[in-house]
């Protein structure tokens, strides 16, 4: 495996980590990982990438090495979007190929869409937009969010050795356990008596706050970039067939295509997705 380098990205409210492969006279290509993951994500693609892209791998704002929110803030994907413009700013990109999965296809369709002109392609893993609001729960949901800012408290787990923390990893993301190490190394810090996550534990508090699917609609629509979207078989179960495609076909140049795996398909096979990304190209 390629050993990346490591980055600081400063921006006006905060600072992000970032790990950067290739030639940086590349092309560049700006990765966005899913929620809870973080540059780690990008462990085996990013390699296979840079032969053609200086690809540049984000830790997001409360994910991996990057900085936490301000005591009070909470995180919503919406502002994700301004904190990806920024580090392009900051990093001197005027165009960029995006490359996003999961949470991280779903912030990066929503820059693609913010600012199209700076968007040369648009590589989409598992993701199209944000999780939608159908109605049927939005009062629900926006209690129980305010509910929940009395568990921001609650003492953080404590793992023995790393060994534990991947095996937790394991169970809850269904990930092998040596395509999960690369996310996990990156997501722990020592401590006293073993390891914890680093991650901002205000990342799983629940948003108060979803847009409509027909809003998502109108943003999508706004996409200029060409524009590849990459989905698992047997899908995924938050990312229906039917809704999906209904996103896909309001982006103007958007091929869709399948490939055998689950969530984490740039880890399942990496080799795959380069191939996917290239020929896309």
């Amino acid at each position: 495996m390629t050993a990346p380098t490591e980055r600081r990205i400063a921006l006006p409210h905060l600072a992000l980590a970032a790990q950067v492969w290739g030639d940086d006279a590349a092309p560049p290509l700006l990765a966005l990982h899913g929620w809870l993951d973080n540059a780690g994500s990008f462990a085996l693609l990013a390699p296979l990438l840079a032969q053609r892209f200086h690809v540049i791998a984000l830790d997001l704002p409360g994910h991996g090495h990057s900085d936490h929110l301000a005591p009070g803030a909470q995180y919503h994907y919406l502002d994700y979007v301004r904190v990806v413009l920024e580090t392009t700013d900051a990093l001197q990109l005027d165009r960029y190929t995006l490359l996003g999965h999961s949470m991280g296809a779903g912030i990066a369709a929503l820059v693609a869409a913010a600012a199209p002109q700076r968007i040369e392609r648009l590589r989409l893993i598992e993701g199209l937009g944000p999780l939608g609001d159908d109605g049927s729960q939005t009062l629900k949901r926006f209690r129980e969010a305010f509910a929940s800012r009395a568990d921001s408290t609650k003492p953080l787990r404590v793992f023995r050795d790393i060994e534990q923390a991947v095996n937790a990893r394991v169970i809850v993301s269904g990930l092998a356990a040596d395509l999960a190490r690369p996310i996990v190394m990156r997501a722990l810090i020592e401590t006293d008596g073993g390891w914890q996550w680093r991650s901002d534990p205000r990342l799983t508090h629940k948003s108060a706050v979803r847009q409509a699917e027909s809003q998502i609609h109108t943003i999508l629509r706004g996409i200029e970039a060409p524009a590849a979207l990459l989905l698992a078989k047997p899908t995924t179960a938050y990312l229906p067939t039917a809704p999906m495609q209904a996103r896909a076909d309001c982006v103007a140049n958007m091929v869709v295509s399948h490939l055998d795996g689950g969530h984490h398909l740039h880890l399942e096979q990496p080799a795959a997705v380069a191939a996917w990304i290239e020929a896309a190209v």
